[in-house]
């Protein structure tokens, strides 16, 4: 193959401006920061910190990025008017974003203005934003579907009046890789071009890696493909893609972009796809019985990549299309070591679950293995009472009693909703023997109706060490209770 990526890819991270115009999303500038700061410690070049012009929160997140001076070139989204240059300069900026629309389709219907307007506007900001000691990447918004000499001869005189970079915009993912390897050689002739693309119909990795491939000597991208619509161009996926199918040495961190991944869905509020690449939960997790057994044979059986590579680690899940050796392995890695028949019989429990249309869990697991081997478990807490009390005009507050290694323990806790507050208050009640983390809480109503049994599923962690475990019953706060204490016992237990 006849890869012609530059020497020194660069990374230009818009997760803090395109990333964040997801619906729904809106990041404080503490937040902003956090994420400024994993993102420098990962390696990208560029950090789009915002956009200045929208809001005084904004140009107050664009200065702490800037005055943190994490490495990383500080960018600011501006328009072609003076005001966001000004603005973007006085928050601490390195550089700017330039976008201007530069398809007759956006021209138009959207500004209402001709080609020829837009170039004076480009050409005055770009000067202005010179005079104000920034760098400028001049981008062409709608760029895929402009004509091409238009964008050539903007980019062109907009490189002779001052602009340091260039920016292809596939605004809405309407570039092919085809096409890509014909529009971006003779751009990528007049300065340093990016490319921008965004994932509506689900070629922006692709596109992407092509323009690479043609000439392009930076990516625009956001952790986790955030973005409007469907989003752009995942980072994560990216990097991996460039180390792993093209051997190309990206100098990225790669074994801090899943802590990325999750910090960002954390802040953002936005849960990882299920089957995201990379990152998604399902990415490194197997089931299937010929799957799971080659996997645990000889990794790359399987995978394209070790989970290690990325911060995370491999998971087998037990469901009804598991095999024999993915449950002896697990039974083994808590210490269990059945017998062939009684193996045989805990893997026929399993699968009776998993048609039974169940998630399996850890304490699933357990509890099925310790039934099958006669094992004798007294549990390390019990659950006495919980009370939570709720309403409209109401903080949300929880109390539970417990009894922990014979010890009976009452603590009370408030929280975001009843079932948060309930959680929070059996935390309490265990610290003296353990601090547990809630990791994920899952719940799905397994019947219609406002009597509905519903399946709690949580994933807690103590010291290192996860499990799983699950709750089902017609009332959420119950369910999720027993979902808790299920897990904590397993926990505790060692």
């Amino acid at each position: 193959m006849n890869v012609l990526f530059a020497d020194n890819l660069r990374f230009f991270d818009t997760t803090l401006r395109d990333g964040e115009q997801t619906p729904g999303v809106s990041l404080a500038p503490d937040q902003k920061l956090e994420i400024a700061r994993m993102l420098a410690e990962v390696g990208v070049d560029v950090i789009e910190a915002g956009s200045a012009a929208a809001s005084e929160g904004e140009r107050e997140g664009i200065r702490l990025v800037a005055e943190a001076v994490l490495g990383p070139e500080v960018c600011c989204y501006v328009r072609a008017l003076p005001v966001d240059i000004d603005w973007a300069a006085d928050a601490g900026a390195d550089s700017v974003h330039l976008v201007v629309p530069v398809s007759d389709l956006h021209i138009e219907k959207k500004l209402r203005k001709d080609r020829a307007a837009v170039c004076r506007m480009a050409f005055a900001a770009i000067e202005h934003a010179k005079e104000r000691g920034l760098i400028v990447e001049l981008s062409g918004e709608d760029a895929s579907r402009a004509d091409q000499a238009f964008v050539a001869n903007l980019f062109g005189e907009g490189v002779e009046r001052g602009a340091d970079r260039l920016c292809f915009c596939d605004t809405v993912g309407l570039l092919t890789p085809e096409r890509a390897r014909e529009v971006v050689p003779p751009l990528a002739a007049l300065a340093p071009l990016s490319i921008h693309c965004h994932d509506d119909l689900g070629f922006a990795l692709a596109t992407t890696v092509a323009a690479l491939q043609s000439g392009a000597t930076c990516a625009h991208a956001t952790v986790n493909g955030l973005g409007e619509r469907a989003g752009n161009t995942a980072f994560e996926a990216l990097v991996m893609a460039l180390e792993t199918l093209y051997g190309y040495r990206t100098g990225i961190a790669t074994r801090k972009l899943y802590p990325l991944s999750a910090m960002v869905s954390r802040l953002t509020k936005v849960p990882l796809a299920t089957q995201a690449p990379v990152v998604g939960e399902m990415a490194f997790t197997h089931e299937s019985g010929i799957h799971a057994h080659g996997v645990l044979r000889e990794a790359s059986t399987y995978e394209s990549l070790r989970p290690e590579v990325v911060g995370r680690s491999r998971r087998i899940l037990l469901g009804k299309h598991t095999g024999t050796a993915a449950v002896e392995a697990a039974l083994a890695e808590r210490g269990y070591r059945p017998d062939e028949a009684r193996l045989a019989e805990i893997v026929r429990r399993i699968k009776a679950l998993g048609d039974e249309g169940k998630r399996v869990t850890d304490a699933d697991l357990l509890a099925i293995a310790e039934a099958v081997l006669a094992i004798e478990c007294t549990p390390v807490l019990s659950l006495r009472q919980f009370t939570v009390v709720s309403g409209s005009n109401a903080i949300p507050t929880a109390s539970v009693t417990i009894r922990v290694n014979g010890e009976e323990i009452t603590s009370a806790s408030t929280g975001t909703g009843p079932v948060d507050a309930a959680i929070e208050a059996l935390r309490r009640s265990v610290q003296a023997v353990g601090e547990i983390e809630l990791l994920e809480y899952h719940v799905d109503a397994i019947s219609g109706g406002t009597d509905a049994l519903v399946d709690v599923t949580v994933k807690m962690a103590k010291d290192g060490k996860i499990i799983t475990s699950r709750g089902a019953r017609t009332d959420i706060i119950t369910a999720s209770v027993e979902a808790v204490v299920a897990g904590m016992n397993r926990l505790l237990r060692d």
